[in-house]
């Protein structure tokens, strides 16, 4: 296999000497190779990245929006020309089925193209003059260098999401992925270069993730700090933020709870948790985390939900035909969910679906949900990130809805009824950032994307991701 470099600083691909190996999930087999130099070379990277960044930024902030908009259409449609290819290398990698995987790159290139033109319209405002001899401004100038650190699950979205507006805003970016699953998120950044940005409005660093993270944040180019993943390691960045002032954009952690209300469409709302649940075989930050669902229809519910469960197939998001579910991650994170689940049934929780074998190559995990789970069981307070979840029995709207705000966490939750004016009310006093009504697939470019309470700050995607990345600049002009 040959090596193909995978750091880029100031426009060149780079290799260093010491590389990881990328293992399929399914298999084991090898994907291909990261490279990964040890915590000295990697800050020296982070420094030459924004090093680069910070030269790159002088002109790229300065060129027109609609040439920064014509690169990321650009961008986009080489992303779409190589839909195929990355599909498959991020389907390998990331143990993804390979329509989810292709549903992501889609995804991608939609993001760089939504704000492309959204680029072109960030105006900023002329305010009413109260004095003759004055005039108001309002313009928005690009805040300056962007650290970008994005996660395993969803790495070539979540990474465009922070890409695209913060190219178009006019910042130049420095990212740093997860070597978890690194190789089709590189292959998409080359899309950028290939695209024509400029050499060092866009650089790629690999390495270990504390020093490599704070040595890009202790840069006095760095200005903003976008990232996707634990709330834990998102504390940790904030704080490291506060040391210069630095601005977070944090997308953290969620634990969503997926209600159903006595009137909803059974039918749907179970159709709807397969897909809230299972996609990505439980890891999404979105993820439906916990089932909260009203005594009327708990049992028709749970029935169909745990019939249809029992049905889903394991395999290799690869294979053909394709299965329902693919492996997790790794090993770790088989043991993590496990362990709650294990936890939950220690503690007096019911089983409600089937135990059943895996394959025995790979890190699979059969689906399971779990009644009669103790509220404060692990599997029904912490994220689970897998194919684990519990369902809770509740006799009224205003149960439901203290069970579901019932977390530190705020990114997403859902709710099914037939009344919309019913389902309405009630989403309005979900805490929670993003929310699905009747809809287990609610995210989209041109919708924000972000939590409340420990799920984070700020948003992505939408006309106020694009502000995320510039800074208010207010002129008074005396005539």
């Amino acid at each position: 296999m040959s090596v193909v470099p995978t750091v880029l600083i100031d426009g060149v691909w780079q290799s260093r000497d010491q590389r990881l190996e990328v293992r399929a999930p399914a298999t084991g087999a090898l994907v291909g190779h990261v490279d990964h130099p040890d915590s000295g070379q990697a800050v020296r990277d982070a420094t030459a990245a924004c090093d680069a960044a910070a030269r790159a930024f002088t002109n790229w902030s300065a060129a027109t929006a609609r040439y920064r908009a014509d690169v990321l259409l650009e961008a986009a449609r080489l992303i779409r020309q190589r839909s195929d290819q990355l599909a498959r290398l991020l389907a390998a990698e990331a143990g993804k089925r390979l329509p989810e995987a292709a549903g992501e790159i889609a995804f991608s290139a939609e993001y760089f193209r939504w704000f492309a033109e959204q680029g072109r319209r960030a105006d900023g405002a002329i305010l009413p003059q109260e004095a003759p001899g004055r005039r108001h401004l309002v313009l928005h100038r690009p805040a300056g260098v962007v650290a970008s650190l994005t996660p395993w699950n969803f790495p070539c979205s979540i990474q465009a999401r922070k890409l695209a507006p913060a190219l178009v805003a006019g910042c130049s970016v420095v990212a740093r992925v997860s070597e978890q699953a690194p190789l089709a998120v590189t292959e998409l950044i080359r899309c950028l270069t290939d695209a024509g940005l400029p050499d060092g409005v866009v650089n790629l660093v690999h390495g270990p993730a504390a020093p490599t993270t704070e040595a890009l944040l202790d840069h006095p180019a760095v200005r903003v700090a976008t990232f996707t993943g634990s709330t834990a390691v998102g504390k940790l960045i904030m704080q490291r933020c506060a040391r210069r002032i630095v601005r977070p954009l944090l997308e953290l952690g969620g634990d969503a709870a997926f209600v159903v209300l006595d009137d909803a469409d059974v039918g749907s709302a179970v159709e709807g948790a397969l897909l809230a649940k299972f996609r990505n075989t439980g890891q999404s930050c979105i993820g439906a985390n916990r089932f909260v669902v009203h005594t009327a229809v708990y049992d028709e519910f749970v029935s169909e939900f745990a019939r249809r469960t029992d049905e889903l197939t394991l395999g290799d998001g690869l294979a053909d035909p394709c299965p329902d579910l693919g492996p997790l991650l790794n090993p770790v994170r088989v043991e993590a969910v496990r362990g709650l689940v294990d936890g939950a049934l220690a503690a007096g929780a019911t089983l409600l679906t089937a135990e059943r074998p895996v394959p025995e190559a790979g890190s699979f995990l059969a689906p399971a949900l779990l009644g009669d789970v103790p509220a404060t069981s692990a599997l029904a307070t912490t994220e689970v990130f897998g194919p684990a979840a519990a369902v809770f029995r509740v006799t009224d709207d205003a149960e439901a809805l203290r069970l579901a705000n019932a977390t530190e966490m705020g990114l997403a939750a859902y709710v099914y009824a037939r009344d919309i004016g019913r389902a309405w009310t009630f989403a309005e006093r979900l805490e929670a950032g993003v929310i699905g009504v009747n809809e287990a697939l609610p995210s989209v470019a041109f919708a924000p994307m972000g939590g409340s309470k420990q799920s984070g700050l700020g948003r992505e995607g939408a006309a106020a991701g694009l502000m995320e990345f510039t800074e208010p600049q207010y002129l008074s002009l005396g005539l």
